[in-house]
């Protein structure tokens, strides 16, 4: 079963900091180094695609001291990494509503995605002030608009049509979710992409997830027989005439 897309709702750092009795500010700064830690084994087996659940657009509304540090991490993380995405022949792509950070974080993130932007090798998708109920609603309203100058596109409109006008057309729908720190659910990610996604929960807090543990998730993912929709016999008829063609 083919993996091209991974997306990773990165849960547990306040909660890993707290149990060590340090600030949820240091648990996001450990975050970091399971972000790269990550990012790296995800080149290591050649995956495509990696979006990172970073920043909820409701994560605005946490004590402004956390917001500051979040800022802050995120500048770091933009300015230090630019020579490990180049050198790994990283992409680096958002989704999300950038209009809300400050201006020097929206020029560095800019800054970033040109200087990747003709690397071919993992693409690299930070989510950031990113909600799935907002990019749906922002893509319908870009749909009417289309409607009432082309009134003949609706006849065409359906699911995959729709996704077109999703923050993430760019990309393949994930194929795995994987949630960190043992909440069940997906918490306003991805929600139209995840369809048909694999679901995967660990209880393993966000600063000590391993590479080891993603090939664990994936490993669990190889063993799913993904029907969308279909029977099983179904699918084995598809990969028969796939395999005879």
């Amino acid at each position: 079963m083919q993996l091209k897309h991974i997306g990773i709702i990165m849960d547990g750092n306040g909660r890993w900091a707290q149990a060590r009795r340090h600030s949820r500010a240091f648990g996001h700064v450990r975050g970091i180094k399971a972000v790269r830690r990550t990012i790296e084994k995800s080149v290591e087996i050649g995956l495509e695609y990696l979006s990172l659940f970073t920043l909820s657009n409701e994560n605005w509304q946490r004590p402004q001291t956390e917001v500051s540090v979040l800022m802050k991490i995120l500048r770091k993380f933009l300015k230090s990494e630019i020579k490990f995405l180049v050198k790994n022949n990283i992409r680096l792509t958002s989704v999300g509503d950038l209009s809300r950070f400050p201006e020097d974080i929206q020029k560095l993130i800019n800054e970033v995605k040109l200087i990747t932007k003709d690397n071919t090798g993992l693409v690299l998708c930070l989510a950031l002030s990113y909600g799935s109920q907002q990019e749906i609603l922002s893509a319908a309203l870009r749909l009417a608009k289309d409607l009432v100058k082309q009134p003949e596109l609706m006849d065409s409109i359906n699911a995959e049509s729709f996704a077109d006008y999703l923050d993430t057309s760019f990309m393949p729908n994930p194929d795995l979710i994987i949630r960190t720190s043992g909440e069940t659910r997906l918490s306003n990610f991805m929600l139209f992409q995840a369809a048909y996604s694999e679901l995967y929960f660990t209880n393993t807090l966000w600063p000590d997830f391993t590479g080891e543990d993603l090939v664990e998730a994936i490993t669990s993912f190889e063993t799913k027989e993904r029907r969308f929709g279909k029977t099983s016999e179904q699918i084995s008829e598809t990969l028969n005439t796939d395999l005879q063609g």
